[in-house]
């Protein structure tokens, strides 16, 4: 078993986890204007993406400029990953290759501080992704915790490079976000990926 044969009613059962689904987790939070470095990129690329309708094309012209972003847009130490293997607990399932990860070090050549798991919707049933993120989430969480890292909080995204839902992760608590955004909201993405980036977040949401 790995991340991908999870679902979301056999993630709950394997790591016994409380989910909630109906509490708008970012309504308050302000929106980050993005660059018009970003901005450009996604007026050229969503047309693209979107005509071209595959996974690689939406992950390439839409995810990951946007991540990119992110990663440009914080002033702490901040890696990127893109389809690395992350293997946790491979008896528990928690093993395989996670779409994005965003890690809290300067370290880009492995993992060291992961704060959150981006997955790409496959055929983009964003529903579907929601057991595959939180498996990753959950293997996120316990490696912070064996490497002594101080991180209360994992967030998580599925998406479709133009459809985004957020869901959080502390201790075997699970908040599926009730919202849902679009690409056109992008200041509110970029917020919301920015949120466990920033030195001065409290992570517990």
């Amino acid at each position: 078993m790995a991340y991908s044969d999870f679902t979301l009613a056999t993630v709950r059962s394997a790591f016994d986890l409380a989910i909630e689904e109906n509490r708008s987790l970012f309504a308050g939070l302000a929106g980050v204007p993005p660059s018009a470095r970003l901005q450009t990129d996604l007026d050229e690329n969503r047309p693209l993406a979107i005509a071209i309708n595959s996974e690689k094309a939406r992950s390439e012209f839409l995810i990951a400029p946007i991540l990119t972003e992110v990663r440009r847009q914080t002033d702490s130490p901040v890696s990127l990953f893109s389809g690395v293997e992350f293997n946790v607990a491979p008896d528990r399932g928690l093993k395989g290759f996670c779409d994005y990860i965003l890690s809290r070090s300067p370290e880009q050549y492995y993992v060291t501080a992961p704060v959150a798991v981006i997955i790409e919707a496959k055929n983009e049933n964003i529903v579907a992704g929601l057991g595959q993120c939180i498996a990753a989430m959950v293997a996120a969480m316990l490696f912070n915790q064996r490497s002594g890292n101080e991180v209360t909080t994992i967030y998580g995204a599925v998406t479709t490079g133009t459809n985004w839902k957020f869901i959080t992760l502390t201790d075997a608590q699970v908040a599926i976000d009730l919202d849902e955004y679009y690409i056109n909201q992008i200041d509110k993405i970029l917020a919301i990926l920015l949120k466990p980036l920033r030195p001065e977040s409290v992570l517990a949401i």
